[in-house]
């Protein structure tokens, strides 16, 4: 849903702020407030003209992705149900479901891809701090990612009994990130990234 926005009077800038942030239901640290006009007295202290300020509804990051998500699906002419909108250090996670969804991924997911670029475009077009965002349709990446934390778990095993580097395919920077999430707790293994886009891969070996 858009951003709410409201205009408030009252006897004080505080007094219309306070009324404002009441009818949107939100804190103070989530509100954007601008004061269209300072209240004026007139004789014997009376309130000639009051305060008038504008408070507008900061949008949290997954209600923000979910919206812009919704638009763009929209213009897609799919049928389709969006699933929790989940916020997690910097992250929204989003998962569509319905009919026909499956049409999103595309060819090894390259449409799912092209459409979860394109929600972060217009998600951090004016933002300093950035979302990241991760579609997924029907748990496809879900699964995906699990596939390739066993596989990452299996490699690692190879490198400990052979003692020699691996070399996984090349894969983007979200499959990298998860290989290297996955081993990162073992005290034996360590994996760093080479080569360039789109061609960048994860070598896996032992810690020295």
């Amino acid at each position: 849903m858009e951003a709410q926005s409201i205009e408030k009077r009252g006897r004080s800038v505080d007094e219309a702020i306070k009324a404002a942030l009441e009818e949107l239901g939100c804190d103070i640290e989530d509100a954007i407030i601008e004061v269209i006009e300072e209240p004026s007295k007139g004789l014997l202290g009376l309130v000639k003209k009051p305060a008038v300020v504008r408070v507008t509804r900061r949008e949290k990051p997954e209600e923000e992705v979910r919206r812009v998500l919704e638009n763009l699906l929209q213009k897609m002419k799919i049928e389709y149900q969006i699933g929790e909108a989940v916020w997690e250090d910097g992250w929204v996670r989003i998962n569509i479901v319905g009919k026909d969804v499956g049409l999103l991924i595309g060819r090894k997911g390259e449409t799912l891809n092209a459409l979860q670029f394109m929600v972060g475009l217009i998600v951090n077009r004016k933002r300093q701090e950035k979302i990241r965002v991760v579609l997924d349709v029907e748990d496809y990446r879900k699964k995906k990612e699990e596939s390739l934390e066993a596989l990452a778990l299996r490699l690692s095993e190879r490198v400990k009994k052979t003692k020699k580097n691996v070399v996984m395919r090349p894969m983007n920077s979200q499959e990298r990130r998860i290989v290297h999430t996955t081993l990162q707790g073992d005290p034996q293994i360590t994996t760093y990234s080479l080569g360039d886009e789109p061609n960048r891969k994860v070598v896996i070996s032992l810690k020295k």
